[in-house]
């Protein structure tokens, strides 16, 4: 499906290296019961994992990106609070997302969710809320690139207002 709307992704490279780690461990655990299929079994296992965790755990954030991706702005937001609020409760799933989730992406769930919050207020035309909740995005995660970058924009646009 795709998409008028941009989505970004950035990938941890050494949780793939790790990913790859605990294929070639459900590997060798299925070599040690069943040799013949070892890796077929091994890979199978990690898929299943892998798409149940991440199917499962972080359910609202993936909603909201749904709702964004058919520019449904309004009705992300709240998948998006969901989601910050079950992974600012359970920080330490997304403190460990590339273990917990599997989950290979360089950014928090958190900072995810309070960033796209920002970009659909944004896309709704409030962007005194945009702007908050990037300036939020900034106060939990100083290097936010993506907070940064929407702040310039935000404060271009006021200049040339």
């Amino acid at each position: 499906m795709s998409s008028k709307t941009p989505i970004i992704k950035q990938t941890n490279w050494v949780s793939s290296a790790i990913h790859l780690l605990i294929i070639g461990v459900f590997m060798l655990i299925w070599y040690v019961f069943h040799s013949e299929n070892a890796i077929f079994y091994g890979a199978l296992t990690y898929f299943l994992i892998s798409y149940s965790l991440k199917n499962l755990i972080p359910r609202d954030h993936r909603k909201g990106v749904k709702k964004t991706k058919l520019e449904k702005f309004e009705d992300a937001i709240p998948y998006f609070e969901k989601s910050y609020a079950f992974f600012k409760k359970h920080e330490w799933l997304d403190k460990y997302r590339i273990i917990t989730l599997l989950s290979p992406s360089r950014i928090a769930y958190r900072e995810m969710a309070l960033a796209n919050i920002g970009f659909c207020y944004g896309q709704i035309g409030n962007g005194k809320q945009s702007k908050l909740y990037y300036e939020k995005t900034l106060i939990e995660f100083p290097e936010s690139g993506l907070a940064k970058t929407a702040l310039k924009l935000i404060s271009a646009a006021e200049k040339n207002a």
